[in-house]
């Protein structure tokens, strides 16, 4: 009994050691552009706050803009109707976690948060009774975020009506239903440290920086996780599984990544969802288009796209090195005529939009021929769209493609899937029926 209690101490500061050795060696999220200082000490015009024709609107005012930078409402709402009361399932490898009513209500609510009470949730992942919250609410890196953000994103929500609705227990199992765990996770893991801008770089990619990295926190879905589910720097933006879709390499990298992009194009596919020839969001990335770039201004878009322009290139298997040429416009040539499942698929559900060329008649943003989806060899977000499909709001008017996940049983998603890589991408997927089930249940509502 003695030897196997001495043997776990062993493993467990053997982990511990691990642990800090890999901290030690892996980078803060902007260690790649430099040295930095504190804020107090930063001579360029701070990076922090709102837009400069804000600046002076009330608290509230202010409040509401950070929040929709903070893509707040993403995970924090299930219907219009009950904006900010929670219940949306979030799930993970091990579990179903549901977010929580950060609605004002005094019950179900954050009603009571003291303003201290809303810096911890925020900036550390404690709740006022002690509870440690995962880090599936981005407090990693939320916590860059200054005091006078994170307040003033409170005083918006309780200027909210207050909705009372009970929060729901997640179905973690042992052991990762024991949050006192998250204590350790977060010494370290969280930072627990404001934002610090990089006095080499120029004011425009610091204010991008502070968008990115405290506000928007793109790295919780672009940059891949160690074994503990931390973000590993190492490998920033270099594209990540979330939530079963595929949030796509947004280094500079010209071949895996946005680096053969214009500045348009990644600013349009941002603020509008869509690229010319590069794709249309879906997913978690739509919702992050609708409900918080979309509202975010024209100078915010442009710092945050001078930002990513910085990062350092990381070449990852999302797409081959040169992408597939629009298709033939016949039915009976391609690269995918053989797949007899997926052809009946693509020809009953989706030619009529998508062409047999992959070039949209209709509308460029059902445009697939060239797109990052169809030329993913896991077809990971080709799956999620044919299940779920998509809504983006145009300039002409709302663009959909209905969910075919009802219409169509996993056989055949999964062949429509491999038809679809196989004509219009590179290289073709492999999916089979138990691909697709993985996948709908990743991203199961």
């Amino acid at each position: 009994m003695r030897t196997r209690g001495i043997v776990l101490v062993i493993f467990v500061l053997g982990v511990i050691a691990a642990i800090f050795v890999w901290k030690m060696f892996n980078p803060g999220p902007t260690a790649f552009a430099g040295s930095n200082v504190a804020l107090a000490d930063y001579r360029g015009g701070d990076p922090t706050g709102v837009p400069a024709d804000l600046k002076n609107a009330d608290i509230v005012k202010r409040g509401e803009y950070l929040a929709r930078a903070a893509d707040c409402r993403a995970c924090h709402t299930v219907s219009r109707d009950r904006l900010y009361a929670g219940g949306l399932p979030l799930v993970l490898p091990f579990g179903t976690l549901y977010s929580t009513n950060i609605t004002p209500d005094k019950e179900t609510g954050i009603g009571n948060y003291s303003d201290q009470d809303f810096l911890n949730a925020v900036q550390r992942g404690i709740r006022p009774d002690g509870t440690r919250l995962y880090p599936a609410m981005p407090y990693p890196s939320y916590t860059r975020m200054t005091d006078a953000d994170a307040l003033a994103i409170k005083a918006y929500l309780f200027s909210l009506p207050p909705v009372h609705a009970q929060n729901q227990p997640d179905t973690f199992s042992f052991p990762y239903n024991q949050r006192w765990l998250m204590t350790l996770w977060s010494a370290f893991f969280n930072e627990n440290t404001r934002f610090q801008p990089h006095p080499v770089q120029s004011e425009e990619w610091n204010r991008g920086a502070y968008i990115a990295e405290a506000l928007a926190h793109c790295g919780e879905c672009h940059t891949p996780r160690n074994l503990a589910q931390a973000l590993d720097n190492r490998n920033k933006f270099a594209g990540a599984l979330t939530a079963g879709w595929y949030a796509f390499n947004i280094t500079s990298d010209k071949g895996s990544g946005i680096g053969a992009w214009t500045d348009d194009e990644v600013r349009s596919y941002m603020s509008a969802g869509h690229a010319s020839g590069r794709g249309t969001a879906a997913g978690p990335m739509g919702e992050a288009v609708d409900q918080s770039f979309t509202g975010i201004a024209p100078s915010d878009i442009r710092a945050l796209v001078t930002y990513l322009r910085s990062v350092p290139a990381v070449a990852s298997p999302d797409l081959p090195a040169k992408l597939a040429p629009p298709a033939s416009d016949s039915p009976k040539a391609g690269n995918a005529t053989a797949d007899a499942v997926g052809k009946r698929v693509f020809e009953g559900a989706c030619v009529h939009c998508h062409d047999w060329t992959g070039v949209s008649q209709l509308s460029p943003f059902a445009t697939i021929a060239g797109t990052r989806g169809v030329n993913d060899r896991t077809a990971t977000n080709v799956v999620q769209i044919v299940i779920s499909g998509t809504t983006r709001h145009t300039p002409d008017g709302v663009i959909s493609m209905p969910a075919f996940g009802n219409a169509y049983s996993d056989t055949e998603i999964a062949a429509v899937a491999n038809y679809v890589t196989a004509r219009f991408g590179a290289e073709p997927s492999k999916l089979t029926e138990k691909d697709v089930a993985a996948l709908r249940s990743q991203a199961a509502d």
